[in-house]
């Protein structure tokens, strides 16, 4: 059985004159995201997960005031305080988290 490589390009980069290619590196800023706060966790057995009810109430391990984590794609990038806007709940950022921390 052959199996061949297809051929491969070779890799070019943009130069600062170059209007096309920067258009094309420009798509990337189309990928969506997932941006999520969280407020707190956790953690519970599912016998007590089974046993809540309507107006039940989960103790999670933050305090009134502390930051919140700002996640993009489940992977924390910062942390925020929440504001309100008008009628709608916002976050403020506070602290970048700096890239050699994330991995």
């Amino acid at each position: 059985m052959d199996v061949s490589r297809p051929p491969l390009s070779p890799v070019t980069y943009p130069s600062a004159g170059d209007t096309a290619a920067a258009d094309r590196s420009g798509a990337v800023y189309d990928v969506p995201v997932e941006i999520s706060a969280v407020l707190g966790t956790v953690q519970i057995q599912v016998s007590q997960l089974l046993k809540m009810g309507r107006g039940a109430i989960l103790e999670l391990d933050r305090k009134v005031g502390d930051s919140v984590d700002i996640l993009v794609n489940k992977q924390m990038v910062a942390r925020g305080d929440i504001v309100v806007i008008e009628d709608r709940l916002g976050v403020t950022l506070t602290e970048d988290i700096k890239a050699e921390k994330l991995t």
